[in-house]
This record gives structure tokens, sequence and C-alpha cells, in this order.
């Protein structure tokens, strides 16, 4: 009896010691905890999982094997719009608050039957880490929310794929709005409706997102080539998003956007194979990017935003007072320029946690350590 409860006991340390979270996050969240020392869940079915999110204990929830929540909510049928043609590589639209009556009135009217789980993600509340097992974290049908004044949260090595991804408005893998302290780490977005990941007009606070993948392929897009539209959306009130080595692969725009009050310090990401443009950089958006390549991207920069960027091509003293480091250099192959010396914004940095930079040949092995099961 006695060495049934010894054996159980360390089975039962081993699985807490394997269920911590892996490094730490850089940057403006730097410090974040998540669900801390508590002792790991790991749900079985979608029902625990959106309960063990959503509730109010700081929790440590395991992901070991693949939540399909694709037909959990029914489907639905309407009449959405074809902005870009019917053709079958051009995503249509759900009519999502009227946007194909009110912004595509001229479109011709479609009909549309979706999954509704993918529309809206799963409730996240604060101090909870959710992490994926080896490769086996996988979240299919829904995103995930993190919304309404939650903090201190870390998403890491979870996939999050098949938002009704022939849809615009099918749905978001990640949002973050009134939020604070979030790191999103070693993800994987995939074939997504909408957004793979997008900040709301609130400010988001704190956000580090890290050594994540995401994959702009599919059968259907905006531009009707199978390159993703919708990337990436930073556009709140007060947004500081340290964004660093992720691959952002196979897009044709908004990856990111910047606007609002964002501050965005992206290093030693590896953009690849884009159609379109990579950065849409709008008012208010304050971006520094450095240590990064861009690899067959036509338009690094869509032309005549009103946003501000530092993209030194070559190794730059001008962000030492404030970065704490030399600006690296960009890398480019088979791209369009990237080119931004605008100084006046850097000393928003001044005070915060920044993230370590390197030369942009570091982030040609983005490609071999981005996204789940990477770990």
């Amino acid at each position: 009896m006695r060495s049934s409860a010894l054996l159980y006991s360390a089975l039962t340390a081993l699985a807490q010691t394997a269920a911590a979270v892996t490094g730490a996050a850089e940057g403006f969240a730097k410090g974040v905890t998540g669900g801390g020392n508590a002792s790991p869940v790991y749900p079985t079915t979608t029902a625990q999982l959106v309960s063990y999110l959503g509730d109010s204990q700081a929790r440590v929830i395991m992901l070991d094997r693949t939540f399909d929540f694709t037909g959990t909510e029914g489907t639905a049928t309407e009449t959405g719009c074809a902005p870009w043609g019917t053709g079958s590589g051009c995503q249509t639209a759900l009519n999502k608050n009227n946007w194909c009556t009110d912004y595509q009135p001229n479109a011709p009217k479609v009909s549309v039957k979706y999954d509704k789980a993918g529309v809206l993600g799963i409730t996240v509340k604060s101090n909870k880490s959710l992490i994926g097992v080896g490769n086996k974290g996988v979240i299919k049908g829904k995103g995930i929310r993190m919304v309404s004044g939650v903090q201190n949260i870390i998403i890491q090595n979870v996939q999050i794929t098949n938002l009704n991804p022939q849809y615009v408005w099918g749905g978001d893998a990640i949002t973050l709005d009134n939020t604070d302290m979030i790191w999103i780490d070693h993800v994987t977005t995939s074939l997504i409706g909408r957004q793979h990941v997008v900040l709301g007009n609130n400010a988001c606070g704190r956000v580090t997102i890290s050594n994540s993948k995401f994959d702009g392929q599919s059968s259907w897009s905006a531009t009707c080539n199978t390159y993703h539209y919708w990337g990436l959306y930073f556009t709140g009130s007060n947004d500081m998003i340290t964004f660093k080595n992720n691959y952002i692969y196979h897009m044709s725009g908004r990856s990111p956007k910047v606007a609002g009050n964002t501050l965005l310090h992206a290093v030693n990401n590896y953009w690849h194979d884009s159609k379109g443009h990579a950065f849409e950089l709008d008012a208010g958006g304050k971006v520094v990017v450095e240590g990064s390549v861009f690899q067959n991207v036509e338009t690094p920069l869509e032309a005549g935003g009103a946003g501000k960027l530092f993209a030194s091509s070559s190794t730059n003293a001008a962000c030492s007072q404030y970065l704490g480091h030399a600006c690296q250099a960009n890398g480019f192959g088979s791209s369009g320029a990237l080119s931004g010396s605008d100084t006046s914004f850097l000393s928003y940095f001044a005070g915060k946690n920044i993230a370590s930079a390197t030369d942009y040949n570091t982030a040609k092995n983005v490609i071999n350590t981005a996204g789940s099961g990477k770990i």
C-alpha cells in the first residue's frame, strides 16, 4: 500500500514537472506567469476545456489531444456576399454586423453555410496557462478569446485550425481586447476565416508573440490565389507588442496591419512567400523592424501609410539609447524593400522590457523552430 502511494506521488510530481511552461517571455510581457504552480489539469472533452479556460481559478491546462469543436454548436445557412467573385478559390463573406449590406452593397449575394462554433472563440479568463503536450495540443473549429480586462495568460505549443476558412468573418484564431500581460508562444494557426491574431480597439497592454507560425495557405482567399489576406491585426488604443522569432508564411496582406496606438517591436522574424503586402502601417502605428528576413515577399510595406517606421538597412546605433542595443539590419531575398528612418518615436521604448536582437542570419532558422510541436 505504501509503495503504491509513493509511486502515485512520484508520478504526480513528474506530471506536474512536465506540465511546466517552457522558457519565459521576452520583451513587453516579461514576467507573465499564467497559471503559475497550479496543479495541471488534462481536459478530455470540449466542454471541459471551455470550463477550465473560463472559470475564475488559476489553472495550468494541458492539451494532449485534438479538441474538435466542429458541429458542437450546429450550422447556420444565411445570405452572404462575394466581394471578390464567385470563383472556387475566392473567399465569400458572412454578413456579420451587416458587413455585406453596409460595405459591399454591390457584391453578388450568395448563400453561405457555416459552422457556428468557429465564429466566436473560447473565453479565456485571467491567470491561465494553456499548454500543448508534444505535438498533440490541437483546437479545431474554434479560436480563443481574451477580453474584458483579463490578464496574465500564457498560450504555448498549441495549434488552432479550421475556422470556416472559406468565409470572411468565419472566425478569428486568437482575439485580444482589453487585456494585459499576454504571452503567445510556439503557436500554429492555419485555415482561418478572418484574422490569425486580432488585437481589438481597446487597450491590449503588454503582449509578447514569439516562436509562432502563421500559415496562410488556404483553398480560399480574398485574393483568390491561395494566399490568405487577413493575417495579423494590431490596432488597439494602447498596445505594446513584442513580435519575435515568428514565421509568417503565404500571406497576401495585413501581416501585420498596425494602427491605433500600437508600439510594435518586430525582431528576428521570417516573412516568407507573400503575393501582396506584409506591413500595413496606418496612423498611430509605431514600428521597429530589425534582424528579420523577407524572402519572396512582393511588398514588405504597403505604400501610403501614415504610421511611423524604423527599419534600418544596416546595424544602427540610433536604437541604443532607448532599446538598449543597436538595431540590427534586415535581410531580403527576391523581395521588395522595407525602408524607414523615423526615430521620433523610439523614446516610447524607454524604461520598458525590450527583447534582445541578433543578426538577420539567425532569423533564417525560424522556419525550423516556429510553431507548435517545436519546443
